[in-house]
Order: structure tokens, then sequence, then C-alpha cells
């Protein structure tokens, strides 16, 4: 992974002439994530959009007058804290009603109001994790199983990938190669005990990621992983799972 240059509140690393990694490296590492831009020949694509506690629309270099499409690959709070920023918003099919109230009990944001330190630098004067609150974004387009996101130099194919969450999504690029994962695999440990996650849905997505022939995976925590990688996690994760579940 490139240096990451810690700004006022996001840190930025670029990983090649097109991909730029942001994160947030004051806030709890348990809601740390990471958000990625990729510039497009017709449009720029973000993929999640952090906690949302200080803007992040502003720290995205896109043109003005070309398009940003910002995909949410699930609704957690730590990925779709601002999204309702920017206005071409897609996300998961499954949960897009839900984007319109963005209710703490949805997106986890009530788990973050008590967490023992939440942030290591205080954003703003008297800011407290107690006040945090997600703003609505109501989707722009719901996306599917099969559907496409087009920058217009390259295509993405959504893939439904539940375990971690039911309605977790990832971009892959057939042609190139390149998995925008989510938190559907991320090289570090995965969560799968959350009140609406699904441990034999999570071994039925590994088993399916064992096969995806990427190139690279941008996670939507921890670093960059090739092919190699992916199915070391994927396989580590059935090993230790698939006992334990039935209806595979």
């Amino acid at each position: 992974m490139p240096e990451l240059e810690v700004g006022d509140w996001f840190g930025k690393a670029k990983i090649d002439a097109a991909t730029t990694m942001l994160t947030e490296p004051f806030v709890h590492d348990f809601v740390r994530a990471n958000i990625w831009h990729l510039k497009g020949r017709d449009a720029d694509l973000l993929v999640d959009t952090g906690m949302g506690i200080r803007p992040l629309a502003p720290e995205i270099d896109t043109p003005a007058g070309k398009p940003l499409i910002v995909v949410a690959t699930h609704i957690h709070l730590d990925h779709v804290g601002s999204l309702h920023e920017f206005p071409l918003r897609m996300g998961p099919k499954m949960s897009a009603t839900e984007f319109d109230g963005m209710d703490d009990a949805v997106t986890y944001a009530y788990m973050f109001h008590n967490l023992d330190g939440a942030v290591s630098k205080l954003p703003a004067p008297g800011w407290k994790a107690a006040d945090y609150r997600i703003p609505s974004a109501p989707l722009t387009r719901a996306l599917d199983e099969g559907d496409v996101v087009d920058l217009g130099d390259r295509k993405f194919r959504v893939l439904h990938l539940p375990g971690h969450s039911p309605d977790s999504i990832a971009l892959f690029d057939e042609a190139d190669g390149l998995l925008f994962a989510g938190d559907a695999i991320y090289d570090g440990m995965l969560i799968d005990d959350l009140p609406d996650s699904d441990r034999t849905a999570y071994c039925r997505t590994m088993r399916r990621l064992l096969d995806l022939p990427i190139r690279i995976g941008l996670g939507g925590h921890g670093p960059i992983f090739d092919a190699a990688r992916m199915r070391a996690m994927a396989s580590s994760y059935l090993r230790r799972r698939e006992r334990f579940v039935s209806g595979l």
C-alpha cells in the first residue's frame, strides 16, 4: 500500500494514476473504512463514503461538470456517512428503501454513540459521538446482481455477496480484474456476528469468491490484496465456519 498522506481529517494514498484511497485515520479502527475514488473517461466512481463526520465531497477531485457516480456497498455507518453529499447515489437494491431514512438501527450508528475512543481527535469543538447521525440519502439507482456501472472506458458488474450484511454488494471489472469488494471480503478480521450477519450466506459468498478471476482487490477495510490472497482469505473463512453452519 502506498504511503498515506494525512491531512486535517482525511488520509489519502495514491494507488495508481486513476485510483486514490481515502480513509479517516482519527476514527476508531472498528469503523475506519476505505473510500475508493477511481477516475473514468466519462464519469468517475466513488466507492463508499466513510463516516460522514467531516465533509467528504471537498476531498474528491472530480472536475466540475464531470459525473461522479457514488456507490455504497452496503448500508452500514462506516460506508454511507457522507452519501448525502453527492447527487448520483447508488446502492444495494435489497436495502434501497432504507437509504431514505438511515435509521440508526439499520446503519448501526447507535453502536458509535458510546464507543470508547470513537475518535482520537475532535473534528470540531464540542463534538460528541452521542450526537452522531447519518442524513437521509435516497438512492438515485438501486443496484442488483448483474447490473453494470459504466464509466465509459470501463464497466463494473454488480455482485451480490451477502454474509457480513444481507445487502452487501461488490463491483467487478471483468475486463481488468479489479474488484471493489466492500465488506464482502477484505484483508482483516471479517465481521460475521452482527444482528443481520448470516454465516451460511457468507460461506456461499466465500465459495463464489474462490473462483472469481480478480487481478486486484480493494476492500472496505485493510490493505490491497491479489487473487492468491483472496483465495487464502476465503479458504480460511470456510475452514473456520463451514462445520458450524448448515444448508450449504
